[in-house]
């Protein structure tokens, strides 16, 4: 008997995964404004729009429901300084041409929550899961002992967005509302920098009318409709099937950086991102056993 597959999850899982894997060309053509500033100005108008869109839909109540629980309302809030992180993190490296690091974070990050599973939520692990681990353990120890440094950028991508997703879902609120407040949680530092740099004559938010604050404007957007996106998605899809859309973003990005950025590629670093597929290799294997993909 043949499985119906479900081909509008698996639209909505690449709409989200693609538009997250060029993130980089997109915010290459704003290399010319300092990463603080762009995520203060994608926070802000991911949170306009992100506002119109629960406006629309009339899903406030979501909204509403959160503010009511102080115990979520602070786990996300916790979330949303994560996110803005890791947001901050990934700028600073398409800034400072380390897109492949960036990306060699990403895949490290299905890994990372492999590790938070053990030590936070103190889930027991199966073979495969250690051996993941220690490959990935492996790979960080190939940079520090061949290149001669931690991948810090990518430890601290990783780092952030596992932490994150861990706290994320202990909120059960929808992908567009929970965006909503943890917009809303970060804004406030946004404004405060926004306000220090205009004490130098620096305007942070502006309305130009000009390329640049179209894409300015834009990042909001783009941050919104992969999330929606990814949403719709999850409601189709096994998280199998999620496991194996999930390499899309980080694949682009390293091969954005190689072929389109020329960012160099050394050997000991190939040998890190082999370690890395080949613990994500047993990863995704390991899911479509527990949880039965067909």
């Amino acid at each position: 008997m043949s499985t119906k597959i479900p081909l509008a999850g698996i639209g909505y899982g690449l709409i989200a995964y693609l538009i997250w894997g060029f993130f980089p060309l997109y915010f290459r053509q704003l290399g010319h404004i300092t990463p603080m500033d762009i995520l203060s100005n994608r926070t802000l108008w991911a949170f306009v729009f992100v506002a119109l869109l629960l406006t629309l839909r009339q899903r406030w109540a979501n909204v509403l429901v959160v503010f009511r629980n102080p115990g979520h309302l602070a786990r996300l809030a916790a979330a949303a300084l994560l996110l803005g992180g890791n947001w901050l993190g990934f700028l600073w490296a398409v800034d400072h041409q380390q897109v492949v690091a960036a990306s060699l974070g990403y895949f490290l990050t299905p890994l990372v929550n492999v590790l938070l599973g053990l030590l936070v939520l103190k889930e027991r692990l199966n073979r495969k899961e250690w051996l993941a681990i220690a490959l990935a353990v492996a790979a960080v120890g190939n940079e520090l002992f061949t290149l001669g440094t931690l991948p810090w950028i990518s430890l601290f991508l990783a780092a952030t967005f596992g932490t994150y997703g861990l706290l994320r879902k202990q909120v059960p609120v929808d992908a567009l509302s929970g965006l909503w407040l943890e917009t809303l949680a970060m804004l406030p530092i946004c404004l405060i920098y926004a306000l220090w740099q205009a004490q130098d004559g620096h305007a942070v938010f502006t309305l130009a009318g000009n390329t640049t604050t179209a894409l300015l404007i834009g990042a909001g957007i783009i941050t919104a409709l992969p999330l929606m996106a990814f949403a719709a998605a999850t409601q189709r899809l096994d998280l199998a099937m999620i496991g194996m859309l999930m390499y899309i973003n980080p694949t682009l990005q390293f091969l954005t950086a190689v072929y389109l950025f020329d960012e160099p590629m050394q050997t000991a670093r190939l040998v890190s991102f082999g370690l890395i597929w080949l613990g994500l290799l047993l990863y995704t294997s390991n899911i479509r056993q527990k949880f039965g993909a067909r």
